[in-house]
């Protein structure tokens, strides 16, 4: 009798390690916030956990959105893991396009992108080090006068006579002054910083879709960074442009490709006016051609079969398989939500997966909009992440918010 209780009372321990780390895991890899549209439940995130609360009744018509409750995650129906916060929203619908365009995009202040040694008549010097200026710093003034380009730098410093400059930088979102003091340059006798600077940037990627409702658009899934630094380029003003694809370089391991394509008209389609961490977005001139579709809340995506809309030659967006592997739903994952692998053997033959230029590729599934592409994994070319389209829609409300409470 000793040795059966004994067992049961390892049975039961066992049974309470088991379920600690089953609550761990689904409390770590769910989110703590959710968005329903108006009228749905809160869809079960899968057979096993779902989210209960008086808010999981639909909302009636007529009441103002958003509208937010607390609910009560639960392994299955029972066991409650955490509290989340639910928010109910008027359902959007966008046009997916899936076509290429053109970023011509010039940066708010001037990016340092590199730091070099000049050699004066009493050896290697570098200003720039010694004033204390860091690659990815962003130069806003010299001496007082803001500065937007590269010439603007470089004639405050040639023309600084040997005097010490006062350079206003934003480092981190954080706003400082340092002195720089060029040295005369051996080389051609001209004042130099020591700086590799940055004022603009352009390429190409596609566009995710347009909301006919604010005539704004979404594209890239990712934002556009620096190419040296890697940090995200701060935005003054940009345009976006028509593109035709012209050829493709086939994606190979180790190698990723991409989508070559030209500039096909200098006029603008739209206005650049956000590039942030889940994507560029701004306002097209004219609403592009298609169907308007629902966007899918991140727990209504599920692994398996979808489709993306792209440009691959000189024609329209066309269909293309692929399947959903794994979703991560965690809150503090921005633009790497989804781990897509493409299945459909046109495209493989044509590019070997996904290419730089898709990026802002439409992911559909069920009817509605659930993402798009980002990034292609380099050493497997056929996967790749992409964003979830609630994201992405968060992003263009907060991005269209902002752009109408600064024009009031």
């Amino acid at each position: 009798m000793k040795k059966i209780i004994s067992m049961l009372t390892a049975f039961a321990a066992i049974l309470q390690v088991v379920l600690a780390v089953v609550l761990f895991t689904a409390d770590y890899f769910t989110p703590d916030s959710y968005t329903v549209t108006s009228g749905n439940h809160l869809e079960w995130l899968s057979g096993a956990i779902t989210v209960a609360g008086a808010g999981n009744v639909a909302a009636s018509t007529g009441e103002p959105y958003p509208k937010t409750y607390q609910g009560t995650m639960m392994l299955y129906h029972l066991i409650p893991i955490k509290s989340v916060d639910v928010s109910i929203v008027d359902q959007t619908c966008v046009v997916p396009c899936g076509t290429p365009f053109g970023i011509k995009m010039f940066t708010d202040g001037v990016v340092i992108v590199g730091l070099a040694d000049i050699q004066t008549s009493s050896g290697s010097v570098n200003p720039a080090a010694q004033a204390g200026l860091k690659i990815g710093d962003i130069i806003t003034k010299v001496g007082g006068k803001e500065v937007t380009t590269n010439s603007e730098v470089a004639q405050d410093v040639e023309h600084c006579g040997g005097k010490s400059l006062q350079l206003c930088i934003r480092r981190d979102g954080t706003l400082s002054t340092v002195t720089l003091k060029p040295v005369r340059s051996e080389a051609d006798g001209l004042y130099k910083a020591g700086l590799w600077v940055r004022d603009s940037t352009a390429g190409i990627g596609t566009l995710t879709y347009y909301d006919p409702s604010t005539k704004s658009f979404a594209g890239l899934g990712h934002g556009i960074c620096d190419s040296d630094t890697g940090e995200l380029m701060p935005l003054l003003s940009g345009d976006i442009v028509p593109v035709t694809i012209n050829g493709v370089s086939k994606g190979l391991k180790g190698n990723p490709g991409e989508l070559r394509g030209y500039f096909t008209d200098s006029s603008a389609m739209g206005k650049l006016v956000a590039n942030v961490t889940d994507g560029v977005y701004g306002y097209l001139n004219a609403a592009p051609e298609g169907h308007a579709m629902k966007v899918a809340m991140k727990q209504e995506i599920k692994s398996g079969a979808v489709r993306i809309l792209t440009t691959i030659d000189g024609g329209k967006p066309q269909y293309y398989d692929a399947e959903i592997e794994r979703i991560d739903y965690r809150d503090q994952v921005k633009s790497k939500n989804l781990i897509l692998h493409i299945t459909d053997g046109k495209l493989l033959t044509q590019t070997g997966g996904i290419v730089q230029g898709m990026s802002g590729s439409p992911i559909l599934q069920n009817g509605k909009l659930v993402g798009a592409v980002t990034h292609v994994f380099v050493n497997d070319p056929t996967r790749g992440y992409g964003v979830f389209a609630e994201n992405m829609l968060t992003e263009s409300k907060t991005v269209d918010s902002a752009v109408n409470s600064k024009a009031s």
